[in-house]
């Protein structure tokens, strides 16, 4: 942190120093939480802009003991991407096979869809008639850095086969695993994608 960025090495600038936050902008959310509480012990949070991270840092305290549970996530597409992107998303099964995996699917699309941007993605038909690029700029970026690896969780399918043709040529590497843990009747599988190119 720089206090030219800002001007002059101000009260707070040098109190966020001291305090071991990366930025000024910390007191913000302090003010903010100290008025309305709205961040409680348990609170699921996501921080959008959240470069350079010092209201993330608040969030986190302002979560409680660790024993209390709650989730603090920041998303900031001009700063940094992600390294990891981790997609353990499931619909709500039905049991009716087709419909399921194509809700897998389309979360799948989803996931693999934020993490590359819309303009690396092939133009893949959606239920309605359009195209995952139709729903998406010519010059998205996604949130994974180059060198990054994305874990998608699916329901096995025939269309499951079509993901990993996507992949391949995106990544160093594209895999199929099927965890020990997962139970036996389960159709759950993951798609392993490493090394962004």
């Amino acid at each position: 942190m720089s206090a030219a960025a800002g001007g002059t090495a101000d009260f707070f600038y040098r109190e966020a120093q001291r305090l071991g936050y990366v930025a000024r902008s910390a007191f913000k959310l302090v003010q903010i939480q100290k008025q309305y509480k709205l961040i409680t012990p348990g609170s699921a949070v996501l921080d959008l802009g959240c470069a350079p991270g010092a209201w993330l840092q608040v969030a986190c305290q302002s979560l409680g003991p660790l024993k209390t549970g709650g989730v603090v996530v920041g998303v900031d597409l001009k700063k940094k991407g992600f390294s990891v992107v981790l997609s353990d998303m499931c619909p709500l099964v039905s049991g009716i096979t087709t419909r399921d995996s194509a809700l897998s699917m389309e979360l799948g699309m989803r996931a693999l869809d934020l993490a590359l941007g819309g303009s690396k993605l092939p133009d893949v038909p959606l239920e309605d008639g359009q195209t995952e690029k139709q729903l998406n700029k010519e010059d998205d970026v996604g949130i994974l850095k180059p060198g990054g690896h994305l874990i998608v969780k699916l329901l096995e399918s025939e269309d499951t086969k079509d993901l990993i043709k996507i992949c391949k040529p995106l990544f160093r590497k594209s895999s199929w695993l099927r965890p020990k843990a997962t139970r036996s009747n389960s159709r759950e599988i993951y798609l392993i994608c490493q090394g962004l190119n």
